[in-house]
């Protein structure tokens, strides 16, 4: 029997369609297989956390460095020494004539006020001195009433600002170059009155606060008023104190050496040779130490043999001009 056209047709049209089926599986497989088979490079990262930085509150951010904002601070941030090295300062005064086998030599004992103990140690070496207290310590005002008793003269030791400030620790009544005229001499004014007897000032720490010419120049207005003499410790080598001082004919001078920037008795002495020996070139000189157990040792035993080498020791006040 015939089959009809249009079976044939249909039956035509169906078998087209499995083979383009079978085809387009074919295809699909292959492709497949190529993918899974072939190597391919992995295109997408999980992203990396930040590391954070492991930095002290209350320091500045500029003075963390840069290598350090991306990864853990190691130990606390480095800040300027306000006693200078060296601890010689450059000289300035010319040799007086006839000078060399007798001179003066005036030692001031800075950071007074925490330790009666310091104060008695250090008067029992009985040789004159110099006591520079900071105000507000625990014991200011007892080692200032000691010192008057045994004939010891003092020194305000005024806080002011340094270089390293704040991170660098200030007393809370220090000086800062951000107060206006008003707090500074009241702030100075203040400090006056808490010590009655002191017969002078120099500046504890201080090294961004004494290059401000404006702001010293209030200071030492002040103590001009109350008839104090300024001695500049010279913690920065751009100091404007001594230069104002003179400026508005205060009696005044400078620090010529640290005695005790290290504190080991073979460096002490080596210093306070130093000191010896630009007292005997120009007339006097003027040394700077602190209360430290091997400081007030090595002075023990050093002080009371300088009169044989020609040096006589005075009070800070006998070295003012």
């Amino acid at each position: 029997m015939a089959v009809p056209a249009r079976k044939r047709s249909r039956k035509k049209s169906s078998g087209s369609l499995v083979a383009a089926l079978v085809i387009l599986v074919l295809i699909v497989a292959a492709v497949a297989g190529y993918y899974l088979l072939s190597p391919r490079k992995k295109t997408e990262l999980s992203p990396q956390k930040p590391e954070l930085s492991h930095v002290k509150p209350g320091t500045p951010a500029s003075s963390v460095p840069m290598g350090a904002r991306t990864g853990p601070q190691v130990g606390p941030p480095k800040v300027q020494n306000d006693y200078p090295s060296p601890a010689v300062a450059p000289e300035t005064e010319k040799p007086g004539p006839g000078v060399g086998t007798s001179c003066r030599l005036a030692i001031i004992i800075d950071d007074m006020g925490s330790s009666l103990s310091e104060a008695r140690s250090l008067t029992a070496i009985k040789v004159p001195m110099t006591f520079a207290i900071i105000p507000g310590l625990r014991v200011d005002k007892e080692v200032a009433a000691y010192a008057a008793t045994n004939g010891i003269e003092t020194m305000i030791h005024i806080p002011m600002q340094s270089k390293g400030w704040p991170t660098r620790h200030l007393e809370t009544n220090g000086l800062l170059v951000s107060m206006d005229a008003d707090e500074l001499q009241e702030r100075v004014s203040g400090f006056v009155q808490q010590f009655p007897g002191a017969v002078g000032v120099n500046n504890h720490m201080g090294s961004e606060f004494t290059e401000q010419e404006e702001k010293m120049t209030v200071v030492l207005q002040a103590l001009k008023k109350k008839n104090l003499f300024f001695i500049d410790s010279v913690t920065s080598s751009e100091s404007a104190g001594l230069r104002v001082a003179q400026r508005l004919g205060i009696r005044s001078s400078r620090r010529n050496v640290f005695l005790d920037n290290e504190q080991e008795r073979g460096y002490i002495l080596g210093q306070l040779n130093q000191a010896v020996r630009m007292a005997k070139k120009n007339g006097s000189a003027i040394a700077i130490c602190h209360p430290h157990p091997a400081t007030i040792t090595t002075l023990a035993a050093a002080l009371p043999e300088l009169a044989s080498r020609g040096v006589n020791l005075v009070p800070a006040s006998q070295l003012v001009k």
